[in-house]
């Protein structure tokens, strides 16, 4: 394979040129008609956005970060207040929480899917002192189970919000989809995303009429009607031209997800014929030392935001540069886990307090899995891995 090859973690470029001329024309309708700001093409998206999620609302806002925001602020997280979230997530997710002037309660993640640890979430509970919420994340595109947050939740008496960033579309073994079974779902249309804007977006979904109605009353300052304030809410307003973006894309979602499906299958077989095998079995279980994605198992549904393998932390870092000198483009999501980001010393976290998060922190690397790859790129990532790990190992055996 020549190294002249190359391949972008992700190459928006390749997906507008497919779409170019629906883009146009939205855009250019929505500068005719010179409304930019909420109006009837966020309106739109909304309902589009709930139908495809399975949910009764959907509250358009600036981003994904600020839907997290406005979630905690519906269900009334504030000074005081303690929530459960992942340590190894977007930094967002415990960001908001400290916001808020509430305490983010750090738990270990499940080394499989690398999504929240229920066992870990029970132990958290049973030693805070002011629970309010549980924010778990649907974590690189696989969703959560719901019936078991939704029995922690019942059990501990607290609301569940789910953080879907990564995640629109993904569904449980139950066929569950993301967004639609917690207190409020929070979504991120950020241009990475399967479904990207063309800059900053996110979008909260719910099943509770209450909380879909708070959300819309919070993201416009508090005010209904207008310039009349009964709470104090934030400035978090979807721009029209996203939301016009987001409706044409919306209607080619599912033919993408398909895409990164079929290519991670790929990547899978591919590195299977080298020895790999997947999450399911530890780095330290022995045999080739890569890790491919856990398929999602039963009716489940992977989207595939993210393609993460698993390497031995001592060449995780030296497997990203020659993949970098071999001209694909990679990144680690997320090299330092929130319990031990600087921001939060103040918290109490150590080095040993999560283990298998601290791991996959220094273990997992992302490659292009966008639906546009070619053959030979694709064959390109896998030789170039495959090469350096099998000389690692090989130097490593002798």
């Amino acid at each position: 394979m020549s190294d002249a090859v190359t391949v972008p973690l992700l190459d928006l470029k390749a997906q507008y040129d497919t779409i170019r001329a629906e883009i146009t024309e939205v855009v250019n309708e929505v500068i005719e008609s010179q409304w930019f700001i909420m109006g009837p093409q966020v309106k739109a998206l909304e309902e589009e956005i709930a139908q495809y999620c399975s949910t009764r609302f959907a509250v358009g806002c600036a981003s994904g970060s600020d839907a997290l925001m406005l979630a905690l602020m519906a269900i009334g997280v504030g000074a005081g207040d303690e929530v459960i979230c992942p340590s190894y997530t977007f930094f967002a997710t415990g960001g908001m929480i400290h916001r808020l002037g509430a305490t983010p309660l750090f738990a270990d993640i499940d080394p499989v899917t690398y999504n929240m640890d229920v066992a870990s979430v029970h132990d958290l509970a049973g030693r805070a002192k002011n629970l309010k919420a549980i924010m778990p994340v649907h974590l690189f595109g696989q969703a959560l189970e719901k019936d078991a947050y939704l029995a922690l939740g019942s059990e501990l008496g607290v609301p569940i919000i789910e953080d879907a960033a990564q995640a629109l579309g993904s569904e449980d073994t139950t066929g569950a989809r993301a967004g639609s079974w917690g207190d409020v779902g929070c979504f991120s249309f950020f241009p990475s995303k399967n479904l990207g804007a063309f800059g900053d977006g996110g979008i909260c979904t719910t099943n509770d009429e209450a909380h879909g109605d708070l959300l819309g009353i919070l993201r416009l300052h508090g005010g209904r009607p207008k310039y009349y304030h009964q709470i104090v809410g934030v400035n978090s307003r979807l721009d029209a031209l996203h939301a016009a973006v987001l409706r044409v894309k919306l209607k080619y979602l599912d033919g993408w997800t398909a895409g990164r499906q079929a290519n991670a299958a790929w990547y899978d077989r591919a590195f299977a014929e080298h020895g790999a095998t997947t999450s399911a079995v530890g780095l330290d279980e022995g045999g080739f030392p890569l890790r491919t994605p856990e398929p999602a198992g039963g009716a489940a549904r992977h989207i595939y935001n993210q393609y993460v393998i698993r390497v031995p932390s001592a060449i995780r870092d030296a497997l990203r540069e020659e993949l970098k000198a071999k001209g694909v483009g990679t990144e680690v999501y997320y090299p330092v886990p929130l319990h031990l980001q600087e921001c939060f010393a103040d918290l109490g976290g150590r080095t040993g307090d999560l283990p298998h998060t601290e791991r996959a922190a220094a273990e997992t690397l992302a490659l292009p899995i966008y639906p546009e790859l070619t053959e030979q790129q694709k064959r390109h990532v896998v030789d170039t891995v495959v090469a350096f790990v099998g000389k690692k190992a090989a130097v490593s055996a002798g």
